[in-house]
């Protein structure tokens, strides 16, 4: 967990228990560095979009780290967060990058069938909401800053912006990674016969109410504006610093 930093996986910000669990699920799937923590809060706020939050991430780090290694409670907690964490409207939704699936796969692959069979049930039409950003310059240099700064998010920044000495090769290697994951869901989707619906980065910041209307139409249910709740503020990071990686990297020598 991020020392003074509200996440959104505190327990006050739980939707009232739901015991039954939910009627419906989502995945909202997407890559790091996406603005997918933005962007699932904008659908958390509406109320009955659930709380598309990254409940399968153990990593050392993540507000679900306590479990890191281990298996039977990491399967308690899933099942705990599909009562907690759906909606009154009965909606859940996880936030999924293809690397966490992957360790899971690798770790706990008992609790990846659990999940498959949630998300992906037979004989019933998979939902799934895809989250991409047009400019894949500017998302792996967003994911090329972040990693080598280790600042994800606004509140980390303090006082100062992060400084990090720029580097071709770190943007190229985030593109490929990017490149990889993207390729990770194309093929999980094609294998799945799973339609998503896409969403994107710079349209959801344009226009976030759109984006909940047509995630609200593809799930086929009604958002009531008294539904709303109070969720942590998401603040975007400086854009400075980017920018002028932006303008060294299109300079840059061109690339095979």
């Amino acid at each position: 967990m991020l020392e003074g930093i509200e996440t959104g996986y505190e327990e006050r910000y739980d939707f009232p228990y739901r015991p039954g669990g939910p009627d419906r699920v989502y995945m909202l799937a997407t890559t790091p560095r996406a603005g997918s923590t933005y962007v699932s809060h904008v659908l958390w706020k509406s109320g009955c979009l659930g709380a598309p939050l990254e409940y399968l991430n153990f990593l050392p780090g993540s507000p679900y780290a306590a479990v890191h290694s281990q298996p039977e409670k990491q399967t308690a907690l899933w099942c705990s967060v599909l009562s907690r964490r759906t909606s009154p409207n009965g909606v859940f939704g996880v936030k999924c990058f293809s690397l966490q699936l992957r360790e899971l796969q690798r770790d706990n692959p008992s609790l990846l069938l659990e999940v498959f069979a949630t998300l992906f049930p037979k004989g019933d039409r998979a939902q799934v909401v895809r989250l991409k950003r047009r400019d894949l310059v500017a998302h792996a240099i967003s994911y090329a800053r972040a990693a080598l700064s280790g600042v994800w998010r606004k509140e980390q920044e303090m006082s100062a912006t992060p400084k990090v000495d720029y580097s071709d090769r770190a943007v190229d290697e985030a593109r490929a990674l990017l490149d990889r994951q993207e390729a990770d869901w194309d093929l999980l989707f094609h294998e799945m016969g799973v339609e998503p619906l896409t969403l994107w980065y710079e349209d959801v910041l344009a226009q976030p109410d759109e984006a909940v209307r047509q995630v609200a139409s593809y799930l086929g249910v009604a958002v009531n504006a008294a539904a709303a709740v109070a969720v942590p503020e998401v603040e975007r990071q400086s854009q400075d610093d980017s920018k002028l990686w932006a303008e060294r990297y299109s300079t840059s020598a061109p690339r095979s």
